[in-house]
């Protein structure tokens, strides 16, 4: 008799990050709003422009981002449909990492603090430029017409490869900024959400990556 084969699919693990991002984006909002007062590009409270570059790069650079990396296993629709999807995430979540990055720049200018004292502030940096060049070469090599499929066939591997690292880089740079944050937090409540809210980034990521690595249902 032979073998049963057992598959795993990449659907639990699709519904799974789903969850995580409800989760996220609920205690990064109560978080904010609730304990941090708010955001705003203008205000007389600096640290409500403060709170933006977090929201930002959370929800934007992270979430959204890996939102884009999962399109094309976690939306039923064609494989044109699932691109566009693709590339327009990726395109916001780059966007939400430059604004995100002038908003601390804007930050530390009012406060009269100097810039890329820390590990945090290289990570980002260097992060964001990444996410920029993958998602131009990501452009070139698979949304412009002129691009040959065996060109595309070869740098696929590369390109799923460099687009995991550079979003792995997202998530530990952001778990150094909310663990640097959370020493500062003289409220416990305050401090269980920030570490919360870093341990379900750390839950999603992995979720993501299995999703990227397990075959999908609309392959």
């Amino acid at each position: 008799m032979a073998p049963r084969s057992y598959r795993v699919s990449a659907t639990p693990f699709v519904i799974f990050a789903q969850l995580i991002t409800v989760a996220v984006i609920t205690l990064v909002l109560v978080w904010l709003l609730h304990f941090q007062k708010g955001f705003s590009f203008k205000s007389d409270e600096r640290s409500k422009l403060f709170n933006l570059h977090p929201f930002l790069m959370v929800i934007g650079l992270i979430v959204i981002g890996g939102q884009a990396i999962m399109a094309y296993k976690s939306i039923p629709a064609k494989r044109k449909t699932r691109k566009g999807v693709h590339l327009v995430l990726h395109l916001t979540a780059f966007l939400s990492g430059i604004l995100g990055i002038y908003v601390i720049f804007k930050y530390k200018k009012e406060e009269g603090a100097q810039n890329f004292l820390t590990l945090h502030s290289w990570l980002g940096i260097t992060t964001v430029s990444l996410y920029g060049l993958q998602f131009v070469s990501g452009f070139f090599a698979y949304f412009f017409p002129g691009a040959e499929w065996t060109a595309r066939a070869t740098l696929l591997p590369w390109h799923i490869f460099v687009g995991m690292v550079i979003f792995f880089f997202a998530m530990v740079n952001a778990e150094i900024g909310l663990s640097g944050f959370s020493q500062t937090v003289s409220s416990f409540s305050e401090r269980y959400i920030v570490n919360f809210t870093g341990l379900l980034i750390l839950l999603y990521a992995i979720s993501v990556t299995f999703v990227v690595i397990l075959p999908g249902p609309y392959q």
